[in-house]
């Protein structure tokens, strides 16, 4: 290449922080993302990308098409916010009340528009295609699902896919992979406990839901411990109990609601019938009625190999050896860049975004989350990089 990228991303350093600051200023909630979405569109306009949008309703897909043909090469950045109040105290605090990028997403999408300005500058000798997705609603519904549904990764098709997500706990600087397994299967648990309504002063006369959802939700402590091998992660929590409506009256119904995660799909169907189980017996043995309902949520993220070896040798010159961290064990939050790997190989890692000499950190999803914004740089230099490596492969 006769281009030095890292001479081009410190020219464009200064206009990628004003854009990440304004976008995280207008935070928009998931399905809601219609500022964010335009003004993405207005960038790659300006900048001369091709692009198309209304994908999942707000998605955006950039294109730079190569001077040779070649592979296609996809990167993607989700571009909602959360129902969080900010408390950074920040100058470009969010102004849409209740509303805050908690959660690194306007980092992801300036690091994507980065990465696409620079490219821009590339296509010339660039031999090969790279999509530029922008991707609403990660953190409710789900817009990977439906933008692969919708045809992003088709004309041009695929080859690889690059995600990324920042993390405060690593100082910038540092970025952290994981071949195999990275996120879990994630999903929500509602069960149903049906009795007999009665007076408190004669238990007898009734058959107790609160009692029967009491114990379920003991015996299905079991499900980890003694149903599940001890070297598969699953985690079963619940954290809602409804049921009752006065203090001297056995309630006929309870309703108990949680989250079921797993590391692949086998483990969640077989914990799904270990639960389905223990909760109809459980009421049956006390004269009651469980009724379990089961809501999927992402797939497992599993990075492939081949695309990790490729990102982990760029990073050791983009980081340098000793600033890799290899996670040990998977992250039992979900993500759905998971259906992007679930169709093609592809690798998403962590990048540090920890305020540098800063030794406390505010976690994804707080009030407080901040990030220190040279990783923005790494972010791209990382993901151009990488894929230009791949469009060699």
């Amino acid at each position: 290449m006769n281009i030095n990228i890292i001479s081009m991303i410190e020219y464009e350093y200064e206009n990628l922080i004003k854009i990440r600051r304004d976008f995280h200023k207008h935070p928009e909630l998931s399905t809601q993302e219609l500022r964010t979405s335009k003004k993405i569109c207005e960038y790659l306009e300006k900048w001369n990308i091709k692009y198309e949008n209304g994908f999942a309703d707000t998605g955006v897909i950039g294109l730079i098409i190569g001077r040779k043909p070649g592979k296609t090469i996809a990167l993607r950045a989700d571009i909602d916010a959360l129902p969080i109040k900010e408390k950074t105290g920040l100058e470009y605090e969010s102004t849409n009340e209740g509303v805050m990028h908690a959660c690194g997403h306007d980092i992801h999408t300036t690091i994507l528009l980065g990465v696409g300005k620079v490219l821009k500058a590339m296509e010339s000798e660039i031999s090969g295609n790279v999509k530029l997705l922008f991707q609403p609603a990660e953190e409710a519904i789900g817009g990977a699902e439906r933008m692969i549904k919708e045809g992003c990764l088709e004309n041009p098709t695929v080859d690889y896919v690059l995600g990324l997500h920042v993390m405060p706990y690593l100082p910038v600087g540092k970025v952290e992979l994981k071949y195999g397994k990275l996120n879990c299967n994630t999903g929500g648990v509602e069960i149903e406990v049906t009795g007999k309504s009665g007076h408190a002063a004669y238990p007898d006369t009734a058959i107790d839901a609160i009692v029967i959802a009491c114990h379920i939700v003991i015996a299905l402590q079991t499900l980890v411990s003694r149903n599940m091998s001890p070297l598969n992660s699953v985690v079963l929590s619940f954290g809602k109990i409804s049921g009752g409506k006065k203090n001297n009256i056995i309630t006929d119904k309870v309703i108990i609601s949680g989250t079921l995660r797993c590391l692949d799909t086998k483990s969640r169907e077989n914990a799904k019938k270990i639960i389905k189980r223990i909760s109809e017996n459980t009421a049956k043995a006390f004269g009651g009625i469980a009724s379990i309902d089961f809501k999927d949520g992402y797939i497992a993220l599993i990075n492939n190999d081949n695309v990790m070896d490729v990102l982990v040798q760029n990073a050791k010159d983009v980081f340098g050896r000793d600033n890799i961290v290899y996670k040990e064990y998977p992250s039992l939050g979900g993500e759905d860049f998971s259906y992007f790997t679930d169709k093609i190989p592809g690798a998403f890692f962590h990048l540090g975004s920890g305020i540098r000499g800063k030794r406390d950190f505010a976690p994804l999803h707080s009030s407080y989350f901040m990030v220190d914004e040279e990783c923005i740089k790494l972010g791209v230099e990382i993901q151009i990089k990488t894929l230009l490596k791949l469009l060699e492969t």
